[in-house]
């Protein structure tokens, strides 16, 4: 059988579907609401005093630097103290996969295995997230995997607002670099951060957002579910609806 069948498979079985199902079968009746666009997010908007305050060393504004090629943003990132993570990283964690991809998954921030690897989502989330994409019709080939910022808070505390201001230098033009036709925020952080809301991840859920006229669904992160397997169920609904917009898309 092969691997990618293997994968869908028990994906599936985890979530108590036994009948793997086609990506092409997964439309649904209707459409989830689209939800009014995000408003900035409130790191954007805090003012200029207070911004500096928190940043150790003032990061220059996204649109005073300008890189010719993701490679050159990559590199240059992979150099950055523009925050204190800059003193407890291993390595800055800038992003993985396909650089034309329609679809972007973001998660929040590096933990522990991607700090030592350098790519992100390589631990047990990482593998649960190939698993659901998998389950999809999707591999890493076929997608961008990034997060919100790109070396890993000590402990895997919440990244700091000081810490998302300082690394929106790269996150604004990783994203502007990649032109995806959608993005899928993983966890409550990563979504509060991207639509700038404090809004819960249950209600944040079921409803399309938009990034800087990106159309933006909000899933569980898998290191959630792994720790929360009960709402896998849930989580698969979510692909199911993240599926039937990523076909139309890329279809159209």
């Amino acid at each position: 059988m092969p691997e990618s069948n293997i994968f869908v498979e028990t994906y599936l079985r985890e979530i108590g579907v036994q009948t793997p199902v086609s990506l092409l079968s997964l439309a649904q009746e209707t459409q989830p609401p689209v939800a009014p666009a995000a408003q900035p997010s409130p790191v954007e908007s805090e003012p200029a005093a207070a911004l500096e305050s928190q940043v150790s060393t003032p990061a220059p504004a996204a649109d005073t630097v300008v890189f010719k090629s993701l490679d050159e943003l990559s590199a240059t990132a992979s150099t950055c103290r523009l925050c204190s993570l800059a003193d407890t990283r291993t390595q800055v964690v800038f992003g993985v996969g396909n650089p034309q991809a329609d679809l972007v998954f973001i998660g929040e921030a590096p933990g522990r295995d991607e700090d030592l690897q350098g790519e992100p989502f390589v631990g047990r989330a990482g593998q649960l997230l190939d698993r659901m994409m998998a389950a999809i019709g999707l591999d890493r080939d076929a997608v961008y995997i990034m997060n919100t910022i790109k070396c890993r808070p000590p402990n895997n505390r919440d990244p700091r607002a000081d810490e998302v201001k300082a690394c929106n230098l790269w996150f604004e033009q990783q994203l502007d670099a990649l032109q995806p036709k959608m993005i899928c925020l993983l966890g409550r952080v990563a979504a509060q951060t991207v639509l700038g809301t404090d809004a819960t991840l249950g209600a944040l859920r079921g409803a399309w957002h938009e990034y800087h006229g990106i159309p933006v669904w909000v899933t569980y992160h898998p290191a959630y579910l792994l720790r929360s397997p009960q709402q896998k169920q849930k989580g698969w609904q979510d692909l199911c609806l993240l599926a039937d917009r990523y076909r139309d898309l890329t279809q159209s």
